[in-house]
């Protein structure tokens, strides 16, 4: 195990709800799920104030224009609900039954599944959630699965609440509709497992970075990013001065759950270090006897430029059933598909 953090409870919110069952999804004992392209650009304020300016954000040829509506753009706290859908889909298609973009919502169990309270002001918070996801108008060029969508879309499409009759009038469910963007990520799994302590982090701040670490990272044992990037990736407002300070504060604390962050100073760059949490899929003995040659590793980086050619080595590795007559042209052009179908990382 690298980067051990005995004292992570110390840093994290209370687990509210220690009794709760939550429900098993499809990956070992994953509950937690959310798209690969939500995790790897920013989508959502990280502001707990309304945020109603308009943000645009271009990284290696991918671009992304969020506008929110009066009520502020979606935060990273009103994501919990997209978790919590994709979660549940990603669950009945791995049990083999049909899902559609409609999402029935039981709201309590929502907060409970979330680490949130159930008082009143907690069900008020849910409602709007789901305004500010509904609101917030998307442009991309961000491909999910094997499609690419430049007209405007909403996060949710839409939703609709029933709430009890009475004196207090609490939420009882609600139900969404997920746009065909989100939904083509799911339906083509282009989605990762999560922590359950996602939901125990404290800040906006600290979400984001263990998201970036768990896309950038993964399984692999480590992976380095400049602070710049970093900075411009999570989507924060603050300045860069500000930025560092909350990284080195992380850092510090060494509290997000699966990875360790390490800031280095002199080269003004973060490095995640897999503390042996997440460990790729199991390969047969025939998988791991395939060897590639050195130059083959280069011929990989131009086929599919800007991504990491041993992260997709692992995904290659997990996606042939046999050995290949001829491995290092086979990965050669899984990278060459990979990226017409994906773009830039």
């Amino acid at each position: 195990m690298v980067g051990d953090n005995t004292n992570i409870d110390e840093h994290l919110l209370p687990d509210r709800h220690p009794q709760h069952d939550l429900f098993i999804c499809d990956v070992a004992d994953a509950v937690l799920k959310d798209v690969m392209q939500q995790m790897e650009h920013p989508f959502y304020s990280l502001s707990k104030k309304p945020e109603t300016t308009v943000r645009r954000y271009e990284h290696n040829g991918n671009w992304l224009e969020i506008t929110p509506s009066v009520k502020g753009l979606a935060t990273i706290y009103d994501k919990d609900i997209l978790i919590y859908c994709i979660s549940q889909i990603m669950h009945k298609l791995n049990k083999g039954e049909k899902v559609s973009q409609r999402v029935r919502i039981n709201s309590r169990e929502l907060l409970i599944f979330t680490n949130r309270g159930t008082s009143g002001r907690d069900y008020i918070a849910l409602v709007e959630a789901l305004d500010r996801l509904e609101g917030t108008r998307i442009r991309t060029n961000i491909i999910t699965g094997d499609e690419e969508q430049i007209d405007g879309f909403g996060l949710i499409d839409a939703s609709s609440i029933r709430r009890k009759h009475g004196m207090d009038g609490r939420l009882l469910w609600c139900e969404v509709k997920l746009s065909d963007w989100v939904f083509n990520a799911i339906r083509t799994k282009s989605v990762l497992t999560l922590h359950r302590d996602y939901f125990r982090l404290r800040k906006p701040i600290q979400r984001r970075m263990y998201e970036l670490a768990r896309k950038h990272c993964g399984s692999q044992s480590s992976a380095i990013i400049d602070l710049q990037t970093l900075h411009k990736k999570s989507g924060s407002k603050s300045s860069e001065k500000e930025f560092r300070r909350a990284v080195r504060e992380i850092a510090k604390s060494n509290h997000l759950p699966d990875y360790a962050l390490r800031f280095d100073s002199d080269r003004d760059s973060v490095t995640f270090t897999n503390r042996g949490t997440m460990l790729p899929r199991e390969q047969s003995a025939q998988q791991a006897l395939i060897f590639l040659k050195a130059d083959t590793y280069d011929e990989a980086r131009q086929a599919a430029p800007s991504w990491d050619v041993h992260y997709l080595e692992q995904e290659w590795r997990n996606w042939i059933k046999e050995p290949p007559k001829h491995p290092d042209r086979a990965f050669i052009g899984f990278c060459r598909k990979w990226y017409e179908k994906r773009g830039r990382a």
